[in-house]
């Protein structure tokens, strides 16, 4: 191919002057008076397409095929992709996610793109996606309300029930706004189906990658202080999971790590405890799967005291097995309902609320017990990295990420050790 390239002064002269080489690209000035430089790039596909930009000046369509040559030069390829969004994330979920990530991860995933994702991007083009395109549609869930949305108050009414808000007539809003979590969530998604994208060649890059969207990082938590939680304990001991609010404020055990504990699992001579399994409702289903990260895979050595916490679980287990006869169904785990089935997670936080109440105690999430276990390590001079092993985190960084009031702890003890400079 010989492809010719005007000046502004003179557009003809690239015709009368020298040849140029295969991929200089042209210039010429249209009939609507705009200048349009044509260059032949390759695509994610290996082949070769023609690509016109236009300028108001020569000097702005020189310009533009110049960066078009450069970042074709430096790998950047076109993207011939007609896929829509919805068809690519359909494709991705079940041939890259679904071999990727835990069953409770892709059921959020699934969840997350059917409800949110399909619905305001799903007809876009794949290849034609824009970052401002991604920062809209995030920008958008925080201020749509999700009830109005996914229709959630028309179900209550199919099913019988009082129309609460957005099914009444005169429609009443409750503005039921999605979480920072959730939406930190979508944008994680959207970036890792679309980086999949680009390792698939199917685009040239990830539009969401380097957005900056200003969402909370991490929910605020208070977590109880070392009298909090020996007072809620306290309130607990004749009850029948004294010993799982007991392991999960010890050693920080996540609440489907817990429930997911197997006799097995446990040494009651040398006091070791290996969490490998959670427990977890994943589209109406319980379901034993794996932990959340590899880092989260560990073992952990039991305080005695703690052994013997369990010790005492054991003799009470064995009496309900007992009293149920027959009715006990054996599943080998250590936390269980009165006739051995696994317990349904949901039903923890509402035992949990009610001692909270009972102890006096400031009402926490579950969860949160195993942020007051890292603040009262840290209380009693474990170093955070240790503490990063006993919740099996991947790095110190996740810990001090998350752990806030730990870390202003270890940030308060490391000024206060500065104040010598003042001493009179």
């Amino acid at each position: 191919m010989r492809t010719t390239v005007g000046t502004p002064d003179d557009p003809g002269a690239g015709r009368r002057g020298r040849n140029r080489r295969n991929g200089e690209g042209s210039i010429r000035q249209r009939k609507d008076g705009r200048w349009e430089a044509r260059v032949w790039l390759f695509t994610t596909d290996g082949g070769e397409i023609r690509k016109s930009v236009y300028g108001a000046t020569w000097e702005e369509a020189h310009e533009l095929m110049t960066k078009l040559k450069a970042d074709n030069m430096g790998g950047v390829r076109l993207p011939v992709a007609n896929q829509s969004i919805e068809e690519y994330l359909r494709y991705w979920l079940v041939e890259i996610a679904q071999h990727r990530v835990r069953p409770s991860t892709m059921a959020s995933y699934r969840w997350l793109a059917e409800s949110y994702v399909i619905p305001y991007l799903g007809s876009k083009k794949l290849a034609k996606l824009r970052p401002s395109d991604v920062r809209t549609f995030l920008n958008r869930l925080k201020s749509v309300c999700q009830c109005c949305a996914l229709k959630k108050d028309a179900r209550r009414v199919e099913q019988g029930r009082a129309a609460r808000c957005c099914a009444k007539k005169p429609r009443e809003c409750c503005d039921s706004q999605l979480s920072d979590g959730s939406v930190r969530y979508a944008h994680r998604l959207i970036r890792a189906a679309l980086q999949d994208a680009v390792v698939e060649e199917l685009v040239a890059s990830n539009a969401a990658k380097n957005l900056r969207i200003s969402h909370r990082y991490r929910p605020k938590f208070t977590p109880w202080t070392s009298d909090e939680a020996k007072r809620f304990l306290k309130a607990a001991r004749e009850d029948r999971w004294y010993a799982l609010y007991s392991v999960a404020l010890a050693i920080g055990l996540r609440r489907g790590e817990a429930l997911a504990l197997r006799w097995a699992d446990l040494d009651l001579v040398d006091g070791v405890l290996r969490i490998e399994r959670t427990l977890q409702r994943i589209d109406g289903q319980l379901t034993v799967g794996p932990v959340k990260t590899d880092g989260s895979d560990r073992k952990i050595a039991l305080p005695p005291a703690l052994v013997d916490v369990f010790r005492q679980h054991r003799a009470r287990q064995a009496g309900e097995r007992q009293a149920a006869g027959d009715r006990w169904k054996e599943h080998g785990l250590i936390f269980t309902t009165g006739i051995g089935t696994p317990v349904e997670p949901r039903n923890m936080n509402r035992h949990f609320d009610r001692l909270c109440e009972r102890a006096g105690v400031p009402r926490i999430r579950f969860h949160d017990l195993r942020h007051s276990c890292a603040t009262l390590l840290y209380d009693q001079g474990v170093p955070i990295e240790n503490i990063q092993d006993v919740l099996g985190h991947s790095s110190p960084t996740v810990t001090k990420t998350i752990y806030i009031e730990a870390t202003r702890k270890i940030q308060r003890g490391a000024v206060d050790r500065l104040g010598f400079l003042f001493d009179e």
